[in-house]
Formats: structure tokens, C-alpha cells, sequence
């Protein structure tokens, strides 16, 4: 498994995209969030990495929440997605895996922008379902997504989130996704043999004091993400992640 870092900023960065990342699975591609601007967010850490992939190689998208710097760049996808299908460009409509609240509210979301019918190649309104093959994931029950054995757990954040651990067939990988600091959540993510923890202010994220007092043998896995602009490395021993930065496992 490799991990490609798409984004790490928070909801308020000058400088990066928002935390996001790219997973290189066995069976294709699987995008972790989608924040705006996607296409060039994925265009800067592809070309860093020298990956070279773009939207139209990105069959599977897990939506942690629907925060917008986690999921604005749901709609320009989409409408990349399908307009590649009706040119005859893109064979695929890509599946879009989330927990069963955001399943419930999605659409409410992009419609304003997505429900009017496509200037060609269809008739009346259009749907969710025109642009993604929704799937919803649920707490205690393993997903296999392009080749990858995925569980989620539901965060303390105010809105639906899920964090992830994901499996192949030799290691495993974390995502905390957006949280406040919760020892249940970590202890479940430390079976995994890296995962990546936001690290913020406020009550609804992780302050960066309350990692720094878990155990060396929990820190030595973290990798922060998730971080404001003016954050400071040396504050901590736990790794910063870099945008087109790849992990690998």
C-alpha cells in the first residue's frame, strides 16, 4: 500500500489544500476526501510524486464528513466524471463510500449546483445517481474498496465523521479524520502500523498538548496532519506530513 498526501491544511490555510490523500490499492486508486480545488490539488502532489493521475483514474472516493474542506471538491468531480462519460472519454462512474447520516444529506448539498439536467446526453432533472455509484459505510462492518479491507468508526466531531483503518494483505493504515481528542479513538487506530492524526485548535479537533502525553510507542506512528498555517513543528516529536509526500507500507 502507498499513501499520497494530497492536502494538509485545515479549514483556514493560505498555503495548502485540505488534508486529504491519495491510497495506491491493489485494485485501483481511492481518494480520502475531496476537498476544492481538487483537480489541482491532485495535479501539485501527482507531479511531486511523479504518479501522474488525474481524476479520470480515481474510481472510489471515501468522504469522511461533509465539512467543506473535506468535500468541496465533490461537485467539480463529479461533473468531471460524468461529463467524461458522456464524451466517451471515462468507461466508469466513480463510487462515492460514506457513513449512513451523510448518505441522508448529500444530495440536499449538491443539488442546487448538480440537479439541472446536463446540456446534452440526458433528459430532465439530474440525480445523485447520474454522477456516483453511492455506498455507504457502516461502523463494525468491513468494505472492500478497490482491493482494500476498510472499517470506520464514528469521531466526537459536531458533524457525521468517520475515521478509517484500512488493510491490505501485508499492513494496515490509519486516518483519525476530523476529531477532538478521544484515547478510544486512538487506541482503535493504533492497530495500524501508521496512521495520520489531525492536529488543531479548538474543542471540535485534537490540540497538539494532548498527543505530545500519549505513549512513545503510539507517537512513533503518528504522522499530523490536518494543521494551521502557523503550526510548529518543533513542539512535538510526532512527524509533519508534506503535501506530495508518500507513504509507504
Amino acid at each position: 500500500m502507498r499513501i499520497l498526501i494530497i492536502g494538509i491544511g485545515d479549514a483556514f490555510s493560505r498555503f495548502h489544500f485540505g488534508s486529504s490523500a491519495l491510497i495506491h490499492a491493489p485494485a485501483g486508486y481511492v481518494l480520502i476526501d475531496c476537498p476544492d480545488p481538487i483537480h489541482r490539488a491532485l495535479f501539485a502532489s501527482t507531479s511531486k510524486a511523479g504518479w501522474n493521475i488525474d481524476a479520470g483514474r480515481i474510481d472510489d472516493i471515501i468522504l469522511t464528513h461533509l465539512h467543506g474542506d473535506h468535500s468541496n471538491g465533490i461537485e467539480m468531480f463529479g461533473f468531471f466524471r460524468r461529463i467524461g462519460r458522456l464524451n466517451g472519454r471515462i468507461p466508469t462512474k466513480p463510487r462515492l463510500h460514506v457513513s449512513r447520516p451523510v448518505s441522508q444529506r448529500l444530495w440536499q448539498r449538491l443539488a442546487p449546483s448538480m440537479e439541472a439536467p446536463m446540456p446534452f446526453g440526458s433528459h430532465g432533472a439530474s440525480t445523485l445517481e447520474d454522477y456516483f455509484d453511492v455506498r455507504v459505510l457502516e461502523p463494525g462492518r468491513t468494505t472492500t474498496i478497490a482491493g482494500l479491507d476498510v472499517d470506520c468508526r464514528f469521531t466526537g466531531h459536531p458533524v457525521p465523521t468517520i475515521g478509517l483503518l484500512i488493510h491490505d494483505a501485508q499492513t494496515s493504515f490509519g486516518w483519525s479524520a476530523d476529531t477532538p481528542f478521544e484515547r478510544a479513538h486512538i487506541d482503535w487506530l493504533n492497530q495500524a502500523g501508521v496512521f495520520v492524526h489531525e492536529s488543531n485548535l479548538g474543542p471540535s479537533h485534537t490540540p497538539i498538548e494532548s498527543l505530545n502525553q500519549l505513549p512513545k510507542s503510539i507517537r512513533d506512528k503518528i504522522r499530523l496532519i490536518h494543521l494551521p498555517d502557523d503550526f510548529d513543528p518543533s513542539q512535538t516529536d510526532m512527524r509533519m506530513l508534506r503535501e506530495g509526500q508518500v507513504i509507504a507500507l
